[in-house]
């Protein structure tokens, strides 16, 4: 199979877009992100078909979506970027690579801060969520946030050694985790040392022993194929981390106010979509927990456990967002929490 040169297809794209007028005046948007191309497989791939088959309908084919999956024009930073410039009129943006560009999405890292998944899909929904898709607005100036998809669920911990029930049995592992300051605070704070590493070399990381371990929810683990090389699969749920998903400004503001609406609304059944996806992946498909029961040894947190976790853990995250992120991160940290606090409690009593 031929290698494909992403900086052609991504230069030949922008030249489409700059010389051919007409292609604007079809709608045609474009949405590019870093995942498989399996609905069935994958949240973020079948966010984004529910999302175009949605649109095209609704619009009697006005406006046209075009999906691009496996980074076929581009990094997930790429496509932040070719967003902003144009190039490319949506992407599914991770908060890693959204975290260039947007810092103070590191509000979301409060490790152990959610009950459940349902507590989640209420804050990103409501009013932080809306808050956050401002703040994301404002400081990018050049696009549209349209809602926060899921990424596959909660984080879990796999490694190669032994099981991690307690804050002991993290001290001598070096666990991967993505090149945000909080994600390796957390991982320093259980006691284990944290290794920033992109994603394309975590596989064989893992496989040649340069790093014990890694973070991220269950259907990714099932999909990487980390069982391949991990024997052990700790459901700490400490971290959730969703998708962005954002489009150009400028093509937004292009459509007519119908066309607005018919996106609004395929948003929010896209994201309907895409989280029970997710559910069904992470706790009953042979993607999910129930497929890596017969190839890992997998344990749950006891509450006492998770207790002393979140204890040793959320005072120095807490504490560096509000130092790094100043007055407006604080002030979005504290909506973050007091949100958290009456989602899990609206969840509890339900």
């Amino acid at each position: 199979m031929k290698t494909i040169n992403k900086s052609l297809i991504a230069a030949a794209l922008a030249t489409t877009l700059l010389s051919a007028p007409f292609a604007m005046a079809e709608k045609v948007l474009r949405i590019g992100h870093d995942n498989k191309a399996d609905m069935m497989e994958n949240p973020a791939h079948a966010f984004t078909g529910v999302f175009k088959n949605i649109v095209e309908v609704a619009t009697n084919g006005e406006v046209k979506v075009q999906v691009f999956p496996s980074n076929q024009l581009g990094t997930a930073k790429e496509h932040i970027q070719m967003v902003r410039d144009g190039q490319l009129q949506g992407t599914l943006a991770p908060v890693g690579p959204l975290a260039g560009y947007y810092p103070r999405i590191g509000v979301l890292d409060v490790p152990f801060a959610f009950t459940s998944n349902a507590s989640t899909y209420e804050v990103l929904d409501g009013k932080f969520g809306q808050a956050l898709a401002r703040d994301i607005e404002n400081e990018l100036k050049d696009v549209k946030v349209l809602g926060f998809p899921d990424t596959g669920g909660f984080f879990s911990v796999t490694n190669s050694k032994r099981p991690l029930e307690s804050l002991d049995d993290f001290k001598g592992l070096r666990i991967r985790t993505m090149t945000l300051p909080t994600h390796q605070k957390i991982i320093q704070s259980l006691g284990a040392e944290a290794y920033p590493l992109s994603w394309g070399e975590v596989y064989s990381s893992l496989q040649t022993g340069v790093i014990d371990g890694q973070m991220n929810p269950i259907p990714t683990v099932s999909f990487a194929k980390f069982n391949e090389v991990q024997g052990y699969l700790t459901l700490t749920n400490h971290l959730f981390a969703p998708y962005t998903f954002m489009i150009n400004k400028d093509f937004y503001d292009g459509l007519t106010a119908e066309q607005q609406k018919i996106v609004s609304d395929a948003v929010e059944i896209a994201l309907s979509s895409n989280r029970g996806l997710s559910r069904l992946i992470e706790a009953s498909s042979d993607r999910g927990i129930e497929g890596l029961k017969s190839k890992m040894k997998i344990n749950a947190l006891t509450a006492t456990a998770r207790q002393k976790m979140s204890d040793a853990t959320q005072p120095g995250v807490i504490e560096y967002i509000k130092e790094t992120h100043g007055e407006k991160g604080t002030e979005l940290l504290n909506l973050f929490l007091t949100e958290v606090d009456k989602a899990n409690e609206s969840v509890y009593l339900q």
